[in-house]
C-alpha cells in the first residue's frame, strides 16, 4: 500500500513542482511506529510488524501524540486492510467477552432483586421448617439410633478381612460376608425409614450416609480382594511393573479402616497422599461460607420454590399450558439451589473435610459446567462417585469382556437406583422419576456426542445440557415428587 501523501508544509519548502516526497522526511506523514501497516493506533492488532523489521524504541507521550495529529489527517487513508466485525462468525471466539460477562451480572443482580422485592410485598416472609423437620421427626429414635449404628458395618467387614488373612475362613466365605453386609447397611435404614413417618430431609440425610457407606464398603471389600489376588500372583513370580504400589498393598489396619470412612473420598486404599498441617482459620472461613449458602438455600426453597408448586398442578395431570409455565417458573431457583448444594457440599465441605484429615487429593470436581456432552458432565462433576464407578464398576465389567455400551449401561443403572432409593424412600413414595430420569441421560449422552462431532467447536452439546439440567430436568422433577408427596399425605390424613 502507498503511503499517504506529504504534509503541503513540505511541499511549499521544496518549491514548485518539486517531488512532494523531496521535502524534510520528519516533516512526511507515515504511520506511527506502534501501528502495523493498515492499523490504527489503538487497534488490537497494533505492535506487529513485518518479519526481520526491527523494533523502534516506544516513543515518548509527546512524539505519540505528533504521530498520531500527522496520522489522522484527513488526506490519510482510514480503511486500510480488511477487517470483520467483532460479533461475526470468524471473530467472536476470539473476542474477549468480559464486559458482556459484567453487564450479564448486573442485569442478574438487578432483575433477582426486583423478584426478591415482589416476592416480599406478595407472599411475606415464609420460612419454615414444618416440612423440612418437625418436633416429630426430631424425636424419632429409631432414625437416630439407625444412624447412630451404622458404623456397626465397618467394624463387621474389618473383621471379616481379619479372618481371612489369618486364613480362618476361606475366600468365598468372605465374599458372602461381604456381600451380606453391603446389604445390610442398605436395607437397614429403608426398612427404619418406612417403618417410621419421619420429615423428608430427615429420611434423605440417613439415606444418603447409607449410600455413602455403601460404596465405601464396596470398595473396601473389592480393594482388599483385588489386594490379595496381585499378593499371591507377585508370590508366583508376575510381574506387575509400575501398576503395583507396594505402599498401596499393605494389609488393612482399624486405622486405616477409620480414615477412609471419615476421609472425602468414597475409593480405599491402604495410604492417601497427606497434607502437612491443618488451616485453621482457612477452616473456619470455609464453615462461615458454608453455613451461609445453607441459609440461602432454604430462603430460596422457602420463598420462591414452596409457592410456585403450591400453586400448581401435577404437570402430567393438569393443563399443559400451565405446566410449562410452571416449569420455566420454576428453572431459576431450582438452578439457584442446586449450584448453592453443589457449592456448599463439593467445594465448602470436603475441602473442609479434607483440611482437618489432611486428605491431600482435593479434585472433587472439574469444570463441569464447560462440558460439552452429558458423557463429560457426568465424567467432571462429582469426581468422588465417578473415580468409584470407573474403579469398581465400569472396568471390572470390561475386564470381564463385556462391551463398552454394557458397562456403559451398568453404571448408569446403578446410579439410577440409588438416585431413586435416596428419593423415593425419604418420600415414602415409588414411581421411580428419579430413575427414569438418570436412565434418560443415555440417550442424551449419544445425542450429545453426535452434535459435538457434527459441529465442530461449537458448544451444541452444552447448550443442550444446560437446557435439559436446569431448564426441563429439575423443576419437573420437583413438581413431580411434590405432588406425589402431597397426595400421599392427604390420603394418609383421611
Amino acid at each position: 500500500m502507498a503511503p499517504p501523501p506529504s504534509m503541503a508544509a513540505a511541499s511549499d519548502r521544496a518549491g514548485p513542482g518539486a517531488d512532494p516526497g523531496a521535502g524534510d522526511s520528519s516533516l512526511r506523514l507515515r504511520r506511527p511506529p506502534s501501528a502495523d501497516a493498515g492499523d490504527l493506533p489503538g487497534d488490537s492488532s497494533s505492535g506487529q510488524r513485518e518479519s526481520g523489521e526491527p523494533h523502534p524504541p516506544p516513543p515518548n507521550p509527546q512524539q505519540q501524540q505528533q504521530h498520531e495529529m500527522l496520522y489522522f489527517r484527513a488526506s490519510a487513508p482510514a480503511h486500510r486492510r480488511v477487517k470483520e466485525s467483532p460479533l461475526s462468525s470468524d471473530a467472536i471466539f476470539r473476542q474477549s467477552h468480559a464486559g458482556l460477562l459484567n453487564l450479564c451480572i448486573v442485569v442478574l443482580v438487578a432483575v433477582n432483586s426486583r423478584l426478591i422485592i415482589e416476592n416480599l410485598m406478595k407472599y411475606g416472609l415464609l420460612i419454615r421448617a414444618g416440612f423440612w423437620f418437625s418436633a416429630r421427626s426430631l424425636g424419632d429414635w429409631p432414625l437416630l439410633m439407625c444412624c447412630l449404628t451404622l458404623p456397626i458395618f465397618p467394624l463387621v467387614a474389618f473383621m471379616a478381612e481379619k479372618l481371612i488373612r489369618r486364613k480362618l475362613i476361606g475366600e468365598h466365605v468372605v465374599i458372602l460376608l461381604h456381600i451380606i453386609i453391603t446389604t445390610s447397611v442398605i436395607v437397614y435404614p429403608v426398612v427404619v425409614i418406612l417403618k417410621c413417618d419421619s420429615a423428608v430431609l430427615s429420611g434423605f440425610v440417613l439415606m444418603f450416609l447409607a449410600s455413602i457407606m455403601w460404596m465405601k464398603l464396596v470398595s473396601y471389600a473389592h480393594t482388599n480382594y483385588d489386594i490379595r489376588v496381585l499378593s499371591k500372583s507377585t508370590e508366583k513370580g508376575a510381574a506387575y511393573g509400575n501398576y503395583v504400589d507396594p505402599e498401596n498393598m499393605k494389609d488393612p489396619t482399624i486405622n486405616s479402616l477409620v480414615y477412609f470412612m471419615l476421609a472425602p473420598t468414597l475409593c480405599y486404599q491402604p495410604t492417601y497422599p497427606r497434607t502437612a498441617c491443618i488451616r485453621k482459620g482457612w477452616v473456619i472461613r470455609q464453615l462461615v461460607k458454608c453455613i451461609v449458602f445453607t441459609g440461602l438455600m432454604g430462603f430460596i426453597i422457602e420463598q420462591y420454590i414452596n409457592p410456585i408448586v403450591k400453586n400448581s398442578k401435577h404437570p402430567l395431570k393438569g393443563n399443559f399450558l400451565n405446566a410449562i409455565e410452571r416449569v420455566l417458573k420454576l428453572s431459576v431457583p431450582t438452578l439457584y439451589v442446586w449450584l448453592c448444594m453443589f457449592y456448599c457440599f463439593f467445594h465448602l465441605w470436603l475441602n473442609i473435610l479434607a483440611e482437618i484429615l489432611c486428605f491431600g487429593d482435593r479434585e472433587f470436581y472439574k469444570d463441569w459446567w464447560n462440558a460439552k456432552t452429558v458423557e463429560e458432565y457426568w465424567r467432571m462433576w462429582n469426581m468422588p462417585v465417578h473415580k468409584w464407578i470407573i474403579r469398581h464398576i465400569y472396568f471390572p465389567c470390561m475386564r470381564k469382556g463385556l462391551p463398552r455400551g454394557v458397562a456403559i449401561l451398568i453404571s448408569f443403572l446403578v446410579s439410577a437406583v440409588f438416585h431413586e432409593i435416596c428419593v423415593a424412600v425419604p418420600c415414602h413414595i415409588f414411581k421411580f422419576w428419579a430413575f427414569f430420569g438418570i436412565m434418560f441421560q443415555i440417550p442424551l449422552v449419544f445425542l450429545t456426542r453426535y452434535l459435538q462431532d457434527k459441529f465442530k467447536n461449537i458448544m451444541v452439546g452444552n447448550m443442550i445440557f444446560w437446557f435439559f439440567f436446569s431448564i426441563l430436568g429439575q423443576p419437573i422433577f420437583v413438581l413431580l415428587y411434590y405432588h406425589d408427596v402431597m397426595n400421599r399425605q392427604a390420603q394418609a390424613s383421611r
